[in-house]
Parts: C-alpha cells; sequence; structure tokens
C-alpha cells in the first residue's frame, strides 16, 4: 500500500510535471506565434512542390488574401513569372547548403507586380521548408530612380552646352565636363593640375573672393567673370555657383557671354542709331498699334499732322482717313493679310487741309508693334498732274500737227514719230522706231545731208525712199538738244508740191507757147501761102524738062510742107480744136497707124510686131488718138537709124485700156525722162518736142496718162492708159 501509495505520489508529481511543461510550452508557442503574427516580413511554410502550409499575418497582407485563402495555393502560382530553372537551381542550393537567399518577381490575384526579397531555410526534420519574404518594391523603385537620375547627371553633365565645373574650397577641380574644358582651351588631365583661380584675372581675385563668401551663407550665387583661356584671350562668362553638392564641393555652371554682351552693345548702340534717326528724319515716322492707335511720334510726323506732338502721340490714324473710302478698306485688308504695304491715300488734317501723303507700313517690326513711314507727294502730285497735261498738250500737238515730227538721238535712231511722219515714211510707228534716218537718204545725197545736219541749217531739201520703195521729196528741218541727247526733225512732204510746181510752169510755158504759136502761125501762114503759090507757078512756067530744077522745087515744097506741119501743131497748142468724141475701138485705131506706117518703117530696116487683144470701146477722138500714134511710133522709128523691131500691143487691164510700144533705141537717161512733154524739149537731134508735148496734151484731155520707161542701151516703153468710162459723152 505504502509503496502503491509512493507510486501514486510519484505519478501525481510526474503529472503536476507534466501539466507545468505543458502550460510553459503553450507559452512559449504562444510567445512564437505572437512574434511570428507581429514581424513585418512575410514567413510561411512551404512545401517541396510549393503548397503552403502555414503564413502569418505579414503573408496576408504581401499576397493579398487571406490565411484560408492562401493555404489553398501554391508558392509557384504568384511566382510564374521566374523561369523554371531558376527555380531548380535555388531547389538544388537550398537542399545542397539548407540555406538559400535571392530575389524574385511575383504577381497578385490583381496583376500587381511587387519585387520581394526571398531567404529560404530547410529543415531536414520537416518535412516543409522556412521562407521568409521581404517586400523591396519601393526600394526597387528608389533604386531605378537613383540610377537613372545618376544617368541622367553624368548624361546632361557630359552633354551640356553650359560648362559644369566641380571645385573644393581651394579652388582645385573636381571634375568638369567637356563644354568647360573646350570653353577655356584645356584639356581634363591638365585641369586637374590647376585651380579655378588660374584662369581669373588678378584684378578679379577680391570679387571671385566675395561671391564665393556669399556662396557659403546663401547656398547659391550668380555673377560675371573674365576668364583667361588656355590660349591667353580673355572672355566673359556668367556663373552660377551652388554649394554642397556633393561631399561639401561647389558647381559652378559658366556660359560664355561674350558674344551676348557684343551683341546687347551693338544693340544698344542700333537703338541709339535708331533713336536718332527717328527724331532727325524728315519723313514722318509713326508707331501703332493694331486699333491704330499712335504710341510713338517724331517731330517730322507732328509737322506732316500739323499736330503738337504730345496731341499727336494720344491720337488715332484712322481719324485722318475716310474709314468708308474703298480704297482705305483696302489698304487695310493687304496690310493685315500681307503684313506690309506701301501705297498712298488722302489724308484728312485737323485744319482742315488735304495732304496726298505716301507711305511705306511694317507690321509687328517694333516689339509688336507696327511702323510706317510717311512722305508728304501733294506738291509732287500737283506738279505731276502739271506735267501730265502738258504731256498731253505736246502729244496732242505732236500727233495731230500737219507735219511729220520726228525725235531721234545723237546716233540718230529714231525712238518717236506723229503719224504724219509714219505716212511720209510709209511705215508704221514700230517698225520706223527700228530705223536710223540717214537710211532714208539716198546715197548720193548722204554726206550733203550728214553736213547739213552738223552745220544746224534750218531748211533744206531731200530725196527718200520710203518704207514701200517710192522717191519722195522732202523738206526737213532740224533742231538738236531740245532736250539733252534728243533731237527733233520736222519733216514736210513737199512732193506734190513739186509735181503741181513743175505742172504750172509746163501750163505757163504751154500758156506763151500758145500766145506766140497763134502769132506765128497767123504772120507765117499768109507768106506761106503766097511763097508756095508763086513757086507752083514758078515751076509750072520752067516746066519738066530741067531735072535738077525739078529736084529744087521738090526739096522747096517738102520743107514748105514740113513749116506747115509745125505751124499745124502750135496752132493745136494756140486754141481750142472741134473735138468730137465718140465710141471707138482703140485696137482698130492703133492697127490703122500701124499700117499708115509700115512702109516708111520698112523702108529704116524695122519691124513692127502688133498684138491685139479684144478691148471694150471708149469715148474718144479717133482723129487725135491717131495723131498720138502717129508721133510715138514716128519718135520710135527716128531712134532706130540702124533698124531694129517696134513690139506694139493694145491690152485689157484693171484701169482701162493700155497702149505700150517698145522699141529698141539707145534709151533715155532717168533724169531726162521726168522732162519728156515740156516745150521745145526733145532728145532728137532735128526736134521740136512739139509733137510729145501735143501728145501729152491730147491725151490728158481724154483722162488717161502716159508713163515711160527705159534703160540706156535697150530701149524705151511708152505706156498709154485710157480709162473705159468718161465723161467725154
Amino acid at each position: 500500500m505504502r509503496l502503491s501509495l509512493q507510486n501514486m505520489m510519484e505519478e501525481s508529481k510526474f503529472v503536476q510535471l507534466s501539466v507545468q511543461e505543458k502550460e510553459a510550452i503553450d507559452r512559449r508557442i504562444s510567445l512564437y506565434n505572437f512574434i511570428l503574427q507581429q514581424v513585418t516580413d512575410a514567413i510561411v511554410l512551404v512545401k517541396d512542390d510549393g503548397t503552403f502550409v502555414d503564413v502569418n499575418e505579414a503573408a496576408c497582407r504581401l499576397f493579398r488574401a487571406s490565411k484560408e485563402q492562401l493555404l489553398q495555393k501554391n508558392f509557384y502560382e504568384y511566382a510564374y513569372l521566374v523561369p523554371e530553372h531558376i527555380f531548380h537551381f535555388q531547389r538544388q542550393m537550398l537542399h545542397k547548403f539548407g540555406t538559400y537567399d535571392d530575389e524574385l518577381i511575383i504577381r497578385l490575384a490583381d496583376g500587381e507586380i511587387k519585387h520581394v526579397q526571398l531567404f529560404m531555410r530547410r529543415y531536414n526534420e520537416q518535412p516543409f521548408n522556412l521562407y521568409m519574404i521581404r517586400d523591396i518594391t519601393s526600394k526597387k523603385v528608389l533604386e531605378r530612380e537613383r540610377t537613372i537620375n545618376e544617368t541622367l547627371f553624368k548624361d546632361l553633365f557630359n552633354r551640356a552646352g553650359d560648362g559644369i565645373v566641380i571645385f573644393d574650397e581651394q579652388g582645385r577641380f573636381i571634375d568638369a565636363n567637356p563644354s568647360f574644358c573646350a570653353s577655356v582651351n584645356v584639356s581634363k588631365e591638365e585641369l586637374f593640375k590647376l585651380s579655378i583661380q588660374t584662369f581669373i584675372p588678378i584684378e578679379y581675385y577680391g570679387l571671385f573672393e566675395q561671391l564665393l563668401l556669399t556662396l557659403k551663407r546663401t547656398g547659391t550665387v550668380s555673377s560675371e567673370l573674365p576668364f583667361i583661356l588656355g590660349d591667353g584671350m580673355q572672355k566673359l562668362f556668367e556663373l552660377t555657383l551652388t554649394a554642397n553638392v556633393h561631399s561639401g564641393f561647389f558647381m559652378a555652371i559658366m556660359r560664355n557671354v561674350t558674344e551676348k554682351r557684343s551683341m546687347e552693345m551693338n544693340l544698344q548702340r542700333s537703338e541709339e542709331r535708331f533713336r536718332a534717326i527717328f527724331e532727325q528724319a524728315h519723313e514722318a515716322i509713326l508707331i501703332c498699334d493694331d486699333f491704330g492707335n499712335i504710341l510713338r511720334a517724331n517731330p517730322a510726323a507732328s509737322r506732316t499732322f500739323e499736330l503738337p506732338l504730345h496731341d499727336l502721340v494720344h491720337a488715332n490714324l484712322m481719324q485722318f482717313i475716310d474709314a468708308k473710302d474703298e480704297k482705305v478698306r483696302h489698304v487695310l485688308r493687304q496690310f493685315f493679310r500681307d503684313g506690309e504695304i506701301r501705297d498712298e491715300l488722302t489724308f484728312h488734317m485737323p485744319n482742315g487741309e488735304k495732304k496726298q501723303l505716301e507711305f511705306t507700313s511694317k507690321k509687328g517690326v517694333i516689339n509688336g508693334y507696327h511702323l510706317t513711314i510717311f512722305r508728304n507727294v501733294s506738291e509732287r502730285r500737283k506738279m505731276e498732274k502739271q506735267l501730265r497735261e502738258q504731256e498731253q498738250k505736246f502729244r496732242n500737238v505732236f500727233n495731230h500737227a500737219m507735219d511729220g515730227i520726228v525725235l531721234m538721238d545723237n546716233e540718230q535712231r529714231i525712238f518717236d514719230a506723229n503719224p504724219v511722219a509714219c505716212r511720209i515714211f510709209a511705215l508704221s510707228k514700230k517698225q520706223l522706231m527700228e530705223k536710223r534716218l540717214h537710211t532714208f537718204i539716198g546715197s548720193n545725197d548722204l554726206h550733203k545731208f550728214q553736213m547739213w545736219l552738223n552745220n544746224g541749217e534750218e531748211e533744206e531739201q531731200f530725196t527718200i525712199t520710203d518704207g514701200e520703195g517710192k522717191k519722195k521729196i522732202v523738206e526737213l528741218s532740224f533742231k538738236p538738244n531740245i532736250i539733252e541727247h534728243v533731237g527733233l526733225m520736222m519733216v514736210r512732204d513737199i512732193t506734190e508740191k513739186k509735181e503741181m510746181e513743175e505742172q504750172l510752169r509746163k501750163s505757163d510755158t504751154l500758156s506763151v507757147v500758145g500766145q506766140l504759136a497763134a502769132g506765128i502761125a497767123h504772120e507765117i501762114r499768109n507768106p506761106m501761102t503766097a511763097l508756095k503759090g508763086f513757086i507752083q507757078l514758078l515751076q509750072g512756067s520752067i516746066g519738066n524738062d530741067c531735072e535738077q530744077h525739078n529736084m529744087y522745087f521738090h526739096v522747096i515744097m517738102s520743107e514748105l510742107k514740113r513749116i506747115e506741119s509745125i505751124i499745124t501743131e502750135f496752132l493745136v497748142l494756140a486754141k481750142p480744136q472741134a473735138v468730137h468724141y465718140e465710141r471707138g475701138d482703140v485696137a482698130k485705131i492703133m492697127q490703122e497707124t500701124v499700117d499708115l506706117l509700115s512702109v516708111q518703117a520698112t523702108m529704116h530696116n524695122i519691124q513692127i510686131e502688133a498684138t491685139y487683144e479684144p478691148v471694150p470701146p471708149i469715148y474718144c477722138d479717133s482723129k487725135q488718138l491717131k495723131q498720138v500714134f502717129i508721133n510715138i511710133l514716128k519718135n520710135a522709128i527716128e531712134v532706130m537709124p540702124k533698124g531694129g523691131t517696134i513690139t506694139v500691143s493694145v491690152a485689157h487691164v484693171a484701169e482701162g485700156v493700155r497702149i505700150s510700144v517698145r522699141d529698141e533705141g539707145s534709151g533715155i537717161p532717168k533724169d531726162k525722162i521726168k522732162k519728156l512733154g515740156e516745150p521745145f524739149y526733145t532728145t532728137k537731134e532735128r526736134g521740136t518736142g512739139l509733137g510729145l508735148m501735143v501728145s501729152y496734151k491730147i491725151i490728158e484731155e481724154h483722162q488717161g496718162r502716159i508713163d515711160v520707161e527705159s534703160e540706156v542701151g535697150v530701149g524705151t516703153t511708152f505706156y498709154i492708159t485710157l480709162p473705159i468710162d468718161n465723161d467725154m459723152r
């Protein structure tokens, strides 16, 4: 019993001890659970296949799932972004060494990516592994940002256009970017052997020390300092100094402003020059805004717009112009569309005066405002109007002058001509302006023309050849240098005047000849009748026995007949003849004349070849026409002493009936053709000229004309043209 009780007491002590141990174990487990749940890192128990065995609250927060949800998951579901060979390698390391640490990327159920640090521990006694997982996503973001910032800083430092240099309190260089090395013309290796004071002129040391004191006090300072470069040149730099950028060092950002300051000085001088030009310019200058408000004006503008300067500056440009005027609206539209304009408008001044102002406007050239320069052209426009009126008067006189007017330069080049001159020269104005005046003068008169032109004589007559090849007689007068290098030539066509004078001279000669012929015919015809009668009586009394006497009588009678024929021709000129006009066949009249003279022609070894075309009858006096044909044919026979051929033709032409008689005589010089038909002018040795004179008169009375063509050594052709319809009925 005692033994039993003792055993029971021992058992009771053992039970008490077991309970105490259990309580201690429970307390410890509870403590471990408390610690496990309170730690900030996620702790999970994971089987080898990745199945979650247990997790703490930090793990639930990390994976954003409840404990129950996680225990139904597999760790590899969150780490599926990690390649399989990485997991295989991690398991090998874990089994081999019992521990392994690494960084992983997990993806949560909502798709968020997290960077985690994984601490893996293996216990051989347990069928699971302990994973401690720490969220390092924020750390990775910070590291990434720091890496980016460092990269950007280095890139900015090396690529910056401005010079950047880091130096210590003694001025020794710690680092410098390529721009600074290039700006001071010193390599980076050489730069580290120098200090920043090396580049500062001695007289600026004090200023640099003050900048450093201010820098230490305020942390940043800016200024301008000259630097002596490696090649000895001195340039002005703009500095921005910053303190404690890294380990107590200073950083300076430097920019070469030498050219900028030079440009600013040049700009300042330009502004001063602009101000001087603006104030002293003779033209009015205004600066306006978009609404026409005048912001600035020079003294010349005050005089132009008839307002004191202070009143003009507070005025609006639109109050000087008529805004309703269509041209004004067009000018404003064009200005705002193109940004510039040059035009002219009428401006209304406050004193009621109107001024014509020419202006040039530029949009936005003075700090966004518009610049306009005005010039008063009222007087010039008035003078231009007067000049245009005078020009119009001159042009009217020039174009409507009765004589031709030609303007030419010193080389006789024609650059203007009035219509009369164009008609005289038979050329259009454009064609005439391509010519020189001396080209119209004949070669025989060219020297005379040049001498007359140089001497400047008043008037002179010349023969010209116009654009159609016709000869004309013109009277020229020349006035040199009416304006500089411009001469004026007056041209008057006196061809008709000369022809009328010639006809008048012939008419006067014919009148005198007619009066003389009447007296001579009356005074000679009576003695001639007596002589002729007594010679016939004398011839009858002597008889026909003496041949010698008969020859004398024959000669005397033939000469008396010639005198009688001359007297008869005189009488044609002396008094009007009783002419009877009736329709006649010109071809038949010419044929009768040829038949009449054919014997005489044969005696002189001359053949007459005649061609007669059918021609309509005309009103004429057949006897007078026959006399004309006889005169011309006889002349043709007489000019061919060695014989030859006379060609006669009668043809119907547009002007009427044309008769031509061509001989093979010696021909007539051109200067003598015009004299044919004049009284007593003849080319024959024994001729009187009365035959052709009478012939011209007869053809003229028939309203026809005689034309002559001749070539010396070849022959002469007379053309007689008679109209079909005339008033001879």
